[in-house]
């Protein structure tokens, strides 16, 4: 008797143990899509990084402090301050799969949308993120995009997964790309 009840659940956990874990899934989005949803795309340098307990103390959340260079796209001022879920304070860390990773001294382009009078978060998570690469010789400056790690990617219009369409690109060509596609008009309805 004690066996037969166990085995539907012992069954049940083994069938979720055999299903793969959840990763996050992110819409796609091109240049194009991110700069109209974004309320400033700009290029600048990380000047620090710093994870704290949120207000309520629940969960842990990284402030990232953006010292800007060049703005693509909107007037953000002189530095932006980009606050993210996870982060690790002490011996307790919280991860969030598929958002953007940075690190003080590193020059990026990130495309942001506007928390508060002075907050961002990063739109599209690691999909909003480039890394500014530079040539030794300083002739070549390339944009790398952020590896979206475990999270997958779906189309919008079919819910089917899909492949990353941001490739490295020259910097003077994602500059292009993010301008003429901030010069468009927004579609009736949906602020720029």
């Amino acid at each position: 008797m004690t066996r037969s009840l166990l085995r539907p659940p012992l069954a049940a956990l083994a069938l979720l143990l055999a299903l793969p874990a959840g990763a996050t899934s992110l819409l796609r989005a091109d240049v194009p899509e991110l700069t109209a949803a974004s309320d400033a795309v700009v290029r600048g340098t990380v000047r620090r990084v710093q994870s704290r307990w949120s207000g309520d103390g629940q969960r842990i959340v990284t402030d990232v402090e953006i010292e800007v260079a060049e703005a693509l796209k909107g007037d953000p001022g002189h530095t932006v301050l980009v606050t993210q879920p996870g982060g690790r304070v002490g011996d307790v860390g919280q991860k969030v799969s598929g958002l953007a990773a940075f690190a003080p001294g590193e020059e990026v382009v990130v495309f942001l949308q506007r928390r508060g009078p002075s907050a961002f978060g990063v739109r599209g998570m690691a999909q909003g993120k480039f890394h500014v690469q530079r040539s030794a010789d300083g002739k070549s400056v390339l944009a790398v995009p952020e590896s979206l790690g475990d999270a997958r990617l779906v189309d919008a219009a079919t819910g089917a997964e899909v492949a990353p369409t941001q490739r490295t690109v020259s910097l003077e060509s994602l500059r292009g790309t993010v301008r003429a596609a901030a010069a468009r008009p927004a579609p009736a309805g949906k602020p720029r």
